[in-house]
């Protein structure tokens, strides 16, 4: 879903929990324990002895986009989270919620935590809340996530490899893909190939999304 391109994703007072103000300039320590998703990106990055110069040019980011996601400025869409992966080599899981170790995962309601919270590329404006719900799993090749949708922040589309499925639990959705426009509401749901332009926001406010992304 979005990768520093149009408008992402999410927010709900559904989920009030999940809608902290995400500190600038520091990297958090997410629930679990886990390394916030730039450390882990920048963590891969250093083991295969690549410069930020080269992975800009592996992945079209800016450097300066680059470094302010490995500081943890700016959280990465998950389109922008796709596409490091794709040019680390790195499972898309991994960068998002961490290695897993099990087999299989049930997750909970009330275990259910806190993965990311993706902004706007200027890192100005919370784009979107998500958490895995199967982020144990080892060698997964799809994550499941109920993301917080917020209005579009940005106006870019994104594009990446992959496929996503999203179906809407609360609120109202936007979505854009390619030349066509729908409205979603609740119990409405979406299949695409990532590869076609789409941006997806709550229409107004704030709407909740069940999405499913297989990052190809």
């Amino acid at each position: 879903m979005e990768t520093g391109q149009k408008k992402p994703h999410i927010n709900v007072d559904y989920f009030e929990d999940l809608t902290g103000r995400i500190k600038q300039g520091t990297c958090s320590q997410p629930e679990g324990g886990q390394e916030d998703i730039g450390q882990r990106i920048k963590a891969i990055r250093e083991a295969k002895g690549l410069s930020l110069d080269e992975l800009s040019h592996m992945t079209g980011f800016d450097v300066e986009l680059l470094s302010s996601i490995e500081n943890c400025e700016v959280q990465p869409q998950l389109g922008t989270a796709i596409k490091l992966s794709k040019a680390l080599d790195s499972a898309f899981g991994r960068l998002v919620s961490g290695v897993g170790e099990k087999l299989y995962s049930i997750t909970r309601k009330g275990e259910q935590t806190i993965v990311s919270r993706s902004t706007s590329l200027k890192g100005k404006k919370q784009a979107y809340t998500y958490r895995s719900l199967a982020p144990e799993v080892k060698g997964r090749h799809m994550e499941s996530l109920i993301v917080q949708l917020e209005e579009a922040a940005d106006t870019e589309r994104s594009v990446h490899d992959g496929e996503e499925f999203i179906y809407v639990l609360d609120g109202s959705v936007s979505l854009d893909i390619g030349d066509d426009h729908f409205d979603l509401t609740a119990g409405d749901s979406a299949y695409y190939l990532s590869t076609t332009p789409h941006l997806i926001a709550a229409a107004a406010g704030k709407a909740t999304i069940l999405a499913v992304i297989y990052g190809g």
